[in-house]
């Protein structure tokens, strides 16, 4: 007599097991929305400057909640941009899979988490760091939004030349955290990350040109051409190259620094020059890589000069007290 045989179907899934995973992809969103690989560059760039703004290094609760409240400004930024950027989100393979484009979230929920990050930012700053902090990281965000994502981003092959001052504001909130003021050294600072922003930015742009063509969005390559595109990469360059010295020549960073710029800054004209003389996707991939590791390890290169010559940052009274 043969003995009946089942096959055990597979235990269904309940609701309660259901519940973590939703949680955690909800929560993953809610992240890829600050887009935190990006915002760890600028947080970098906020550090150092706070080191370099007074006589001794600030208290560890300063820095964290510096850190808190410029990751949350950039975060709402990102997230406020997302918001502008749903109808042409779809289009770019790098992006489509964002949480709106990829209809995961809606608009109202983008738009309420971006608002919350920017208050919660200025919040924070006022409260536990000072209010000067607070207005340089609010306006950060609210350019970047306003100025770059509504105003130029659709309508001017110099979009990301003028909407650069949005990602040069870190080192602004780093120093004012400290000092309360704003002094020459971190505007330099400043114009150091407005040259850096076109050619890293201009690289991306080239790799993905059709991309940026599709969605109708005006960059430099789209418009001019990739020739000319070239030719504005190293120029900037150059431009970056004398922006990253011309602290040490007013006497506001010392040799260590001088040398650690000139061997960076030769590297990265070099590249530029390598994709003006013999363009490929090779080289402007690297240098699109090495754009990001540039902009962080010439910062940090301030902090190791400082460390070692203790340069004054007074050296040149030239100093506007904002706070």
């Amino acid at each position: 007599m043969l003995k009946s045989t089942s096959v055990k179907s597979p235990p269904v899934e309940t609701e309660p097991k259901r519940a973590p995973a939703r949680l955690r992809l909800a929560v993953n969103d809610y992240v890829m929305l600050t887009k935190p690989r990006i915002i760890l560059l600028l947080l970098v760039i906020t550090l150092v400057p706070m080191f370099l703004a007074g006589p001794s290094a600030p208290s560890g609760w300063l820095i964290l909640w510096t850190m808190v409240g410029g990751f949350l400004a950039a975060g709402g930024a990102n997230a406020l941009n997302q918001f502008v950027d749903r109808d042409i989100d779809h289009v770019m393979v790098r992006t489509r899979l964002r949480p709106l484009p990829d209809g995961r979230m809606r608009p109202a929920q983008v738009l309420t988490f971006g608002g919350l990050l920017g208050a919660a930012s200025f919040g924070i700053l006022w409260w536990q760091v000072n209010l000067l902090a607070a207005t340089i990281a609010l306006s950060g965000l609210l350019f970047y939004v306003f100025v770059y994502t509504l105003l130029l981003k659709r309508t001017s092959t110099q979009n990301i030349v003028v909407g650069g001052l949005a990602g040069a504001v870190p080192p602004l909130v780093g120093w004012a955290a400290v000092a309360n003021e704003i002094s020459l050294l971190p505007l330099l600072m400043v114009a150091i990350v407005f040259y850096w922003t076109p050619p890293h930015f201009w690289a991306l742009a080239l790799m993905r040109q059709k991309e940026y063509r599709s969605a109708g969005v005006p960059m430099l390559p789209v418009v001019v051409g990739e020739r000319e595109t070239h030719r504005q990469i190293v120029l900037y360059a150059l431009l970056l190259l004398l922006a990253s010295v011309l602290p040490v020549f007013l006497s506001l960073l010392g040799p260590l620094y001088l040398l650690l710029a000139l061997l960076l800054n030769s590297i990265f004209v070099w590249q530029a020059i390598d994709i003006w003389r013999r363009p490929s996707n090779t080289y402007i991939w690297r240098l699109y890589k090495f754009s990001l590791l540039f902009l962080a390890l010439l910062f940090l290169a301030m902090g190791l000069d400082r460390l070692f010559y203790n340069v004054p940052s007074g050296a040149i009274d030239f100093v506007w007290r904002l706070g």
